[in-house]
């Protein structure tokens, strides 16, 4: 052909289709293939076995072939087989590659008559096979057997589809002889998917098994039911020659016999049996492959930029380089170090925009958890009136005391200061738990040597524990410098006689705020089914009103709800239901909401309940305190029996205490993150920047840290294979684009067959029956040097034969009736023999009347 650079690159794309195949990349580059379609039992895998010239595809009746074979033709010296899950292993006995072929369609269709549509990847190798990429696909069928699902037609369908409609792919319809070629369901189903018939090969099978009288001339001859690509016919074993082990060499040379003794195909024989089905496909597929180039060039450039980087690190990998090892173990320290430094203080590269990172979560445990845990830490107005007036009475005695004593407020603050530890250490452990998910995150990245994940994760989560107990110590230390001296000068204080001025009512005052939006968002409100069930609303809270509409337009309001006497609860979530549940309810026994005490409303988070309470704190609706319901009823005369002047010294003290909480509150809110950030987060990234590798060498020595999973090791291996294998193959596309030829695709042809009856006119059936039987065969020459014949078959190929010695002006068309009827192929015109002068003899001896047939005795080799 001259094309022995466009040769090469067929095992080439077989190496990349495995490099694919083995990486999980289902060949995302549409790589150039022949697929073989037809109906069960057309001959599909007889034409694979006739081509490798070994039995080694399953037998029997109904679907045989249940998965995809991606079968590699690779010629070679030697003669075996590989799979591509047997890796290695080398199949010399093709009876073994046979029941393989068995096992492993069993492993995943089981041993029922389903399909699966995962591939099987075989390659063959052989020095009678020429260089070629095929797949056999199952026979398309139309009534499910056995154990088969109903709809295995559409699942048959579906699978052939996934090759078939690939541009890059060539069709290899496969039709029996002794069938309806109008029926051909592979005809019909390339013709779906190739309308042009830019991709399909016809091949008849069968061509021995027709009644007597009839045969397939003017299929084979491209006349009815015309490809561009034209037919080429095949005569496989019978089953009977397939039972009784007939050699397949000597089943070629049967049906090279049949076709030079045929009086329908003798004139065509040279382009009919397996050796030049073979040919054509390798001439084709490389063809296909030389006009699909550019577009793979790009893929392929696109794709090995994409491995660029990863590939990088190896590029220059030798496993046991102790200084490799060293480098990657600093690397990788630092990136972690760099990881977890992003993750906590944030960063504009590579922002993560589905989930909060730890910084991010610390931030909302600081300033709207810790600040919820404090309010609710807050003291109830009636105990803690109730608390003075006992304090007020012991530190008088027996005494009637005609001041107020500052002890009790000494004594009151004290108490409430002493509340505040518990949210304190609750918020520390919120933190502890953030940075030990954010080092498990960070840690991600050092998977592929679990050792070293395993230590790393180890020695930062120990340290990340030691700060807890010592930043514990000194958040305790903190509300201990508290309880040590109260500081009575402080400038926010309201003092003495302020507190005396200021009445109960201001002192219960919600704190006025302007009616700014504090918060949008959605929330479900859930209702009783009885009553229309949950249902989404888009909430607006205000300082001073809770509203929600239907959409987040805000155009359609459903309800508003004033805050004043509101507080919330906590309730449980359903059984059936998978979000968070809070409550919003009035304190002096009203409907919140219709006829409704309460409203429940739900979050998919607990985060999101969490900060809408925190919302709803900033205005004024706190949440509602666990208070002994017998606690009333047990001293009903302590709150009631206080003369007026206890009264006044009690609500005097009350807004003392007031004041100053709120002073020492201010002052916890603000040091906690402070003293958490330097004792905890700050403390942890310092120890991962400067101690954690030391902690690392003294933890193992530094081979079995730097110890590769065996899921590394494949991908890397992987990874270079495939890596190497781009490479070479657009190196490779480089040199063919320039230096070699293919051959045009063929001309259109009339398709108007499709909408037509493709039987043959009587007129033209009678011809071709009654035709004169010739007095003599054709003798067989090889190949006429020149040009390669064109790929559709000229009608001058199809001329009946003509006598021995033609008359003078006999033409090659003479006397066909088929010429003006059936619609003619444009190609190249006959070869005729120029008419020599006279007086100058011809140098071809005129042929002998009674010159027997001439048959070439086969060759060692398939492809003569």
């Amino acid at each position: 052909m001259g094309n022995r650079g466009m040769e090469d690159l067929i095992p080439l794309i077989n190496k990349l289709q495995d490099a694919f195949s083995s990486i999980g990349q289902t060949c995302n580059l549409d790589l150039p293939q022949i697929a073989v379609v037809g109906g069960q039992s057309a001959g599909k895998s007889s034409v694979l076995e006739n081509f490798v010239g070994r039995d080694f595809l399953p037998r029997g009746s109904g679907i045989v072939t249940r998965r995809p074979l991606i079968l590699q033709l690779v010629n070679s010296k030697a003669e075996y087989a590989e799979f591509l899950h047997c890796k290695g292993r080398k199949f010399v006995d093709f009876e073994e590659v046979r029941l393989e072929i068995e096992a492993e369609t069993d492993r995943l269709t089981g041993s029922n008559k389903g399909i699966s549509p995962i591939p099987i990847n075989l390659r063959v190798y052989s020095p009678n096979v020429l260089n070629l990429t095929l797949i056999d696909l199952p026979g398309m069928t139309k009534v499910a057997v056995g154990d088969q699902p109903h709809d295995i037609e559409h699942q048959i369908r579906d699978m052939l589809m996934q090759f078939i409609t690939k541009e890059s792919c060539l069709v290899l319809a496969v039709t029996p002889a002794n069938s309806d070629l109008a029926n051909s369901d592979a005809l019909k189903i390339a013709k779906e998917v190739d309308p042009q018939g830019l991709r399909t090969i016809g091949v008849i099978t069968k061509l021995d098994l027709m009644d007597e009288g009839t045969d397939a001339r003017d299929i084979l001859e491209n006349k009815l039911l015309p490809l561009r690509r034209g037919y080429i016919g095949v005569v496989n074993r019978s089953q009977k020659d397939i039972d009784g082990k007939k050699d397949i060499r000597v089943a070629l040379a049967a049906e090279r016999k049949f076709f030079l003794s045929h009086p329908a195909y003798r004139h065509i024989a040279e382009r009919m049996g397996t050796p030049h089905l073979q040919k054509l496909l390798n001439q084709q597929l490389t063809n296909h492959i030389r006009d699909t180039l550019p577009g793979l060039r790009s893929k392929l450039q696109s794709q090995l930029l994409s491995l660029e980087k990863e590939v990088e690190e190896y590029k220059n990998f030798r496993p046991d380089d102790p200084t490799r090892k060293t480098k990657a173990l600093l690397q990788m320290v630092q990136q972690f170090g760099v990881d977890f430094e992003k993750c906590i203080e944030g960063s504009g590269d590579q922002v993560d925009t589905s989930n909060l990172s730890g910084g991010a979560k610390i931030n909302r445990i600081f300033h709207e958890r810790f600040p919820f845990e404090l309010v609710k830490m807050e003291f109830d107005e009636k105990e803690l009136r109730k608390e003075i007036s006992y304090a007020i009475k012991n530190i008088h005695g027996v005494r009637t005391g005609l001041f107020t004593p500052d002890l009790a407020f000494e004594a009151i603050v004290k108490k409430q200061i002493i509340k505040l530890k518990e949210p304190c250490l609750k918020c520390i452990d919120l933190v502890i738990q953030e940075l030990i998910n954010t080092v498990r995150q960070c840690t991600n990245k050092l998977g592929s040597y679990p050792r070293l994940r395993e230590e790393t994760e180890r020695i930062v989560t120990t340290y990340v524990r030691e700060r807890d107990s010592k930043t514990k110590d000194q958040v305790l230390l903190l509300i201990d410098i508290e309880l040590s001296y109260i500081n009575t000068n402080h400038e926010d204080f309201i003092g003495f006689a302020n507190a005396q001025q200021r009445t109960a009512a201001n002192a219960t005052k919600k704190r006025v705020m302007p009616n700014q939006v504090i918060r949008r968002g959605w929330l479900t409100i859930n209702i009783s089914i009885m009553k229309g069930g949950s249902k989404d609303y888009w909430f607006v809270l205000t300082a001073e009103s809770l509203s929600w509409y239907k959409d987040e337009e805000e155009k359609e309001k459903k309800y508003m709800l004033p805050l004043d006497n509101l507080k919330l609860r906590d309730v449980e979530k359903g059984f059936m239901s998978s979000k968070h549940v809070f409550a919003i309810f009035n304190t002096e026994q009203r409907n919140v909401y219709k006829d409704l005490r309460q409203i429940e409303l739900a979050c998919d988070t607990q985060e999101d309940v969490d900060s809408w309470k925190a919302s709803f704190l900033r205005a004024g609706v706190y949440p509602e305190k666990d208070q002994p319901e017998s606690e009333d009823a047990m001293n009903p005369s302590d709150t009631v029996s206080m003369d007026p002047q206890l009264e006044r010294q009690v609500e005097t003290i009350r807004n003392l205490v007031d004041s100053y909480i709120g002073i020492v509150n201010k002052s916890i809110r603000d040091l906690m993150p402070k003293t958490i950030m330097h004792l905890m987060i700050n403390s942890a990234k310092d120890f991962i920047h400067s101690e954690l590798l030391a902690y690392l060498y003294s933890a193992g020595d530094q081979g079995s840290l730097m110890e590769e999973s065996p899921e590394q090791a494949q991908r890397r291996d992987e990874m270079l294979r495939m890596y190497h294998a781009l490479k070479e193959a657009l190196v490779l596309i480089g040199d063919i684009s320039t230096t070699t030829i293919s051959t045009p695709v063929p001309p259109p042809v009339d398709d108007g067959w499709i909408a037509k009856d493709p039987s043959p006119p009587p007129a033209s059936r009678a011809a071709s029956a009654t035709a004169p039987a010739p007095s003599r065969p054709p003798a067989v020459r090889g190949p006429t040097p020149g040009p390669p014949p064109p790929l559709n078959p000229s009608p001058a190929f199809g001329a009946p034969p003509v006598p021995s010695r033609p008359g003078p002006g006999q033409t090659a068309y003479a006397g066909d009736p088929n010429s003006a009827a059936v619609p003619l192929v444009p190609s190249r015109p006959a070869r005729v023999p120029p008419a020599l002068p006279p007086g100058i003899p011809s140098r071809r001896p005129p042929a002998a009347p009674n010159r027997p047939t001439v048959i070439r005795p086969s060759e060692p080799s398939l492809l003569d």
